[in-house]
């Protein structure tokens, strides 16, 4: 996603509001963006490769935010969390090219999740494509949702574009409501805090799922 138009996007709407608002706004705390990173079409639909939209979708349905517009190539919707405002987007472009417009993570066991404030790709190229499109810049926060990764000489590519088991869909649903409320404290505590306490829990989790097999 180009970061200024987006920006532009959300200055627009700050705009449309009125005066009353605007004043209270100055005393209310800053916005959040939190994208999704995923594939479109109903193809994609319930796959591993898409559960970066699977958690915007978790959020949006918990706060009662419609995706209503599109903007930057993106499915874009806006929302408050308390005082805080909220803008969630979708690209709709493919994987790949998210950077022209939360996301998926074989390193991690199915339904681990990871918060961080910065870093790498990590050769996840929709990481990578939004990374090249700031020209750099690595330092934005991301979820990370652990998939887990393909059994036996299993294909990558094609482990990422199958649906989940039973057993992996009930994982992934309780990661979904764990990073729901993860999103939610962000809003008020802000990264440190929230990361710390968040990732604590997980990693308990990390190791309880790692000794149990999904398939």
């Amino acid at each position: 996603m180009r970061a200024w138009s987006l920006a532009l996007h959300i200055r627009r709407c700050f705009c449309n509001r009125s005066q009353k608002d605007l004043q209270s706004s100055f005393h209310n705390p800053r916005p959040w963006l939190f994208i999704g990173l995923g594939n479109p079409g109903q193809k994609y639909q319930g796959t591993r490769h898409n559960v970066g939209f699977d958690m915007i979708d978790a959020f949006a349905e918990s706060q009662g935010i419609s995706f209503s517009t599109v903007h930057c190539k993106a499915f874009f919707g806006q929302g408050m969390v308390g005082n805080t405002p909220i803008f969630l987007a979708k690209p709709q472009t493919y994987m790949n090219l998210s950077g022209e417009s939360a996301f998926d993570d074989m390193d991690l066991p199915c339904g681990v999740l990871r918060l961080h404030q910065r870093g790498g790709h990590g050769c996840h190229n929709g990481l990578r494509s939004v990374i090249d499109h700031f020209h750099g810049n690595k330092e934005f926060g991301r979820l990370r949702i652990g998939i887990g990764r393909p059994p036996g000489q299993m294909d990558p590519k094609a482990f990422l574009l199958q649906k989940f088991n039973a057993t992996a869909r009930e994982r992934i649903d309780v990661a979904l409501q764990e990073g729901v409320e993860v999103l939610r404290l962000l809003t008020s505590k802000g990264f440190t805090e929230s990361a710390t306490r968040f990732n604590t829990n997980q990693k308990f989790k990390h190791h309880r799922h790692a000794t149990m097999s999904e398939f």
